[in-house]
């Protein structure tokens, strides 16, 4: 069976057409091409001449073609990103060490100071360096209204006794 839109050949059972994809019970059925005429002979006898009808080029229609996208198989998936010095992160060790080196009595301080204000191109260690700056800061306010307190009381209780 051939399908009356396309001419593909189609079985039976099939609903729509493989080529052109029409449903097979609704589409319009195509026109058989009459075969090209070759001109007879002229016969001496006969001074008629046949009129024939002028035939058109008709288009036939094709389905578009699709295919597969094309994908790159040598893409690196995995790549890190490529991350500026400026942000690169510090390792747990880093933290640890850099703790370490805030808690030497004066140069850790120093240096505390040195790397809060931006003594150092990373941002990750000048967030670190600023956060262990007020955390010394309010420590050492906390120790202060200990101090306070702690003198008060014991100025009280020398006064009670």
């Amino acid at each position: 069976m051939k399908c009356n839109n396309c001419g593909h050949e189609i079985s039976e059972s099939t609903v729509f057409c493989a080529g052109c994809g029409m449903k097979v019970a609704d589409a319009n059925p195509v026109q058989e091409a009459a075969p090209e005429s070759t001109p007879q002979p002229a016969q001496e006898t006969s001074t008629q001449q046949a009129y024939t009808t002028p035939q058109y080029n008709q288009q036939t229609y094709t389905a578009p073609q699709y295919t597969a996208p094309q994908y790159n198989p040598y893409q690196n998936y995995n790549a890190a990103p490529v991350i500026p010095d400026e942000y690169k992160p510090i390792s747990m060790w880093g933290y640890f060490g850099y703790q370490l080196l805030f808690a030497i009595p004066c140069i850790g301080l120093i240096l505390l100071i040195v790397f809060s204000v931006g003594g150092t191109k990373n941002i990750n260690l000048r967030n670190f360096a600023r956060s262990y700056w007020c955390a010394f800061i309010i420590g050492l306010i906390l120790a202060i209204i200990v101090a306070i307190i702690i003198v008060i009381t014991g100025v009280s209780i020398r006064q009670y006794y």
